[in-house]
């Protein structure tokens, strides 16, 4: 197994986001790594938990990345954060990003739960994803 690529993919997707015009439209390089101090934007997305396991064969070593990303929004209703999370959603479905190291071999959607946050003030979508990632 290898957890090497973990930093490279994360970058990758991180530049992904933040470089896709649509969702730069939607809110604007509100992309984050950890929740920002101060005053946050009215929408933003949030790099979240990653959960990693060997994928590794005879020919190298691999992984697959559960990875999650949130989009928060303390917009009225959820149609804010659902577009931003549909644009998400078509953007990584398929990606195979360069990697500084390794390849993408595949990036899937896996599944979303939508919820309100804050005392109902907010609005938070949990996208999850499967990358498989080969250190080749």
């Amino acid at each position: 197994m290898t957890y090497a690529l973990s930093e490279a993919l994360q970058a990758a997707v991180y530049d992904l986001l933040q470089s896709d015009p649509g969702l730069t439209a939607l809110i604007g390089d509100a992309v984050f790594d950890a929740v920002p101090g101060g005053s946050l934007p009215e929408t933003y997305v949030l790099l979240g938990q990653e959960v990693a396991k060997d994928l590794s064969d005879p020919q190298g070593a691999g992984a697959e990345h559960r990875l999650t990303l949130s989009v928060v929004t303390s917009a009225p209703g959820f149609s804010t954060a659902k577009g931003c999370a549909a644009v998400i959603s078509d953007l990584l479905h398929g990606a195979e990003p360069a990697l500084s190291r390794g390849r993408v071999v595949d990036m899937a959607f896996l599944k979303a739960i939508a919820r309100r946050i804050d005392g109902a003030s907010a609005r938070r979508i949990d996208l999850q994803f499967r990358a498989r990632v080969a250190d080749a």
